[in-house]
């Protein structure tokens, strides 16, 4: 079954930032001192959230899926949150959780401070193995079974889109 490629325009992408943006702002029982893109699709969000926000940002890239000098990176970040720095991983969507909870647990091995890290994202699947703190919009992938391009993905290939989208096939069908 081919998938339903539902393009995200420029402007609601602004939009979804942009509540992102309020909820961090009306959150009274946490803020941010650092944001943190994860690499690939989180890291234009999170640019724009940071604009958003005047927050700095940090990125981890997830996306090469090698061994790399990002490692060193979780591990001076979980040891900022021990001297009271509170992360926000922001990232695209958060579809089965796998990444979150790469991260997660990665950040726990690191000595990361509970309660130091949060997540957002542009879309939640309410169903996910992981939950984040923050989001734009919420889909099941029990019904929207739509594969999702963002707009920095347009710019990509046809060819490449469906590559991406044919990564995990029970995402679509």
């Amino acid at each position: 079954m081919q998938p339903i490629y539902t393009f995200i325009s420029h402007d609601d992408f602004v939009a979804d930032i942009r509540a992102l943006a309020t909820a961090l702002a009306m959150s009274t029982d946490w803020q941010p001192t650092l944001i943190v893109g994860i690499g690939r699709g989180g890291l234009v969000p999170a640019v724009y959230l940071s604009h958003a926000t005047g927050l700095p940002m940090a990125s981890y890239d997830l996306s090469a899926q090698t061994p790399q000098a990002g490692d060193d990176l979780l591990t001076r970040l979980a040891a900022r949150t021990r001297d009271g720095e509170r992360l926000l991983f922001v990232d695209d969507i958060n579809d089965t959780g796998r990444t979150l909870g790469l991260l997660r647990t990665w950040l726990d091995e690191a000595g990361a401070q509970p309660g130091s890290v949060r997540f957002a994202t542009l879309l939640d699947n309410e169903v996910s193995a992981q939950q984040v703190s923050y989001r734009a919009r919420v889909i099941d992938r029990r019904v929207v079974k739509d594969w999702f391009v963002f707009p920095w993905e347009a710019v990509a290939t046809a060819d490449a889109i469906a590559q991406d989208a044919a990564e995990i096939p029970e995402r679509t069908s």
